[in-house]
């Protein structure tokens, strides 16, 4: 019994492996093929291995994340060619450099990591000529990210967004109209004008418009950079960031 216990649990990594079979492929379930007492059986072996070798399942666990891996990484290309043209910049985002080579960047003014990766971003901008760098604004993080993010784009229209983008992403006081006017103030804009573009519905629409690509994009988080055909997630340092760019210059 035991032996044919152990060829349905091959027969079942089989399906698993296998494209399915035209009667399989009709909704029946793998574990309608064996009988109870063979799923008891699979059971004790599973068990026994487990006993035996723990580092089964730890090979397994393996495995699965790099299946995963590899699904994510091809959900995320077939997603950037279905948006390639949706990331080239638009009014709200910032853009630095004139490269041939473009990192986008999905961020949150409040988000700590974003605020964590912002000095390595102004280095890696700095050091690569040939580099195109864009900030496309995403509040996702409540009200005050919400109002930083609109104070942002609206800068832009005054060329000053990156000063007041720092200001603000270095400032660790609670977020308000009062406290953001006042470092707009300090970072040299015209807060009269600043207010004004402020509540142009033209601002809200973009970010909205930037948090349905990332939607779209499968981002769930910030910061998320895309580069090449990859979707990078987190809060990652400059060495990740340059072999990133570098590999999608090489092509």
């Amino acid at each position: 019994m035991r032996s044919a216990a152990r060829s349905a649990v091959l027969f079942t990594s089989f399906l698993v492996a296998a494209p399915p079979l035209p009667a399989l492929a009709q909704g029946v379930p793998a574990t309608a093929q064996f009988t109870p007492s063979q799923r008891q059986e699979i059971i004790a072996i599973v068990r026994d291995a487990l006993k035996s070798d723990p580092s089964i399942l730890s090979d397994a666990i393996v495995s699965l994340r790099a299946q995963a891996d590899h699904a994510q990484a091809v959900d995320a290309r077939a997603a950037l060619e279905r948006d390639r043209a949706a990331l080239a910049p638009a009014a709200g985002d910032m853009v630095i450099g004139r490269g041939s080579v473009t990192l986008t960047e999905f961020y949150d003014p409040r988000c700590p990591y974003c605020r964590k990766v912002l000095p390595d971003l102004d280095q890696l901008g700095a050091s690569d000529s040939r580099l195109r760098l864009v900030e496309k604004l995403i509040p996702i993080l409540g009200p005050g990210s919400v109002l930083e993010a609109k104070a942002i784009a609206a800068a832009g229209r005054q060329h000053l967004a990156s000063a007041l983008q720092h200001a603000l992403m270095n400032d660790s006081a609670a977020p308000d109209e009062t406290r953001v006017i006042d470092l707009a103030r300090q970072a040299g804009l015209d807060t009269g004008r600043l207010q004004r573009d402020m509540t142009d519905p033209a601002i809200l629409a973009g970010l909205q418009k930037n948090i349905a690509l990332a939607q779209d994009l499968g981002i769930t988080g910030t910061p998320s950079f895309v580069v090449g055909d990859r979707i990078i997630p987190g809060a990652v340092d400059l060495t990740t960031l340059r072999q990133a760019v570098a590999a999608a210059r090489a092509g």
